[in-house]
């Protein structure tokens, strides 16, 4: 003796805050190979209205199953599997060695002033030191053929020399 084919929908919110719903009542739904619903259609403005729409569909009371049933068929419509292949795991990276320098420290970690490594005192103004960073700039930057390392010194000392400007000195 064989049960009797329960029908099933499912429904899935869209894009324009409304519901799509998908219901299968002539066989069960299944994953490989995707089959189709018997009936569906888009627009609901509530689960409630989508689940009477299926129902009037298939002129039976239908259960709801889980949401991903009617994810999967709007993913065919759109011309796309329909079910997403899983993420790849990002894969570490490569241990430090010869090939691969772990960067330096920055200069401030090794006790140099950024004052210092823009050629300027201690005292200089806000544009003293825009000139002196623009200057530098031009002859480190790698895009004008200078090293990278060097570049990025030279920025931090001009962010962090900026940064002192704008705290209040303390006595």
């Amino acid at each position: 003796m064989t049960l009797p084919l329960r029908g099933v929908y499912a429904v899935t919110p869209t894009r324009r805050r409304r519901f799509l719903w998908a219901a299968w009542w002539t066989a069960e739904p299944a994953r490989e190979p995707f089959r189709p619903p018997d009936a569906s259609q888009g627009g609901a403005r509530t689960v409630e209205e989508a689940r009477a729409q299926a129902e009037r569909a298939a002129g039976r009371p239908l259960v709801e199953i889980e949401p991903a049933w009617a994810t999967a068929w709007t993913r065919i419509l759109r011309g796309e599997p329909p079910w997403p292949k899983p993420r790849a795991r990002r894969e570490a990276p490569p241990p430090p060695g010869p090939s691969s320098r772990a960067p330096s420290r920055p200069a401030s970690a090794r006790g140099v002033s950024p004052f210092a490594v823009l050629g300027l005192a201690e005292a200089a103004s806000a544009d003293e030191i825009r000139q002196a960073f623009r200057r530098l700039a031009l002859v480190t930057h790698p895009d004008r053929g200078g090293d990278a390392r060097e570049f990025m010194r030279v920025k931090w000392a001009h962010d962090e020399a900026m940064a002192r400007l704008a705290r209040p000195r303390r006595r």
